[in-house]
């Protein structure tokens, strides 16, 4: 078990990513948007967090990079007056990441 190289660091970053179904409630059409951002390179495991309920109302779903974590970032999923965390862990930038949460959200 030696370090590893970047070959062995690009094919890992090139399998899909691992969601993480660690809760049995998360918010209406989010797991469609987390399983095509698994898809993404670069990520690495996506997982569901805590869900809560806002002050503020939010018709559409919206996908927001709150704080970066060991690893990778928190990110706040909001709709309507409910809101989920997530965590994602990956290698990416912060603006690499707002990309491709902004791909899965099209799709």
């Amino acid at each position: 078990m030696g370090k590893p190289t970047a070959d062995s660091l690009r094919a890992a970053s090139q399998k899909a990513a691992r969601l993480v179904w660690n809760h049995s409630t998360h918010l209406s059409g989010l797991i469609p948007i987390l399983e095509r951002l698994c898809q993404q390179d670069g990520i690495q495991t996506v997982t569901p967090g805590v869900i809560g309920r806002a002050r503020g109302h939010c018709p559409k779903m919206q996908l927001r990079i709150s704080v970066p974590i060991r690893g990778g970032y928190k990110v706040i999923a909001r709709q309507g007056k409910t809101v989920q965390e997530v965590f994602i862990l990956t290698p990416l930038a912060q603006s690499e990441l707002e990309t491709a949460l902004a791909i899965a959200m099209k799709s």
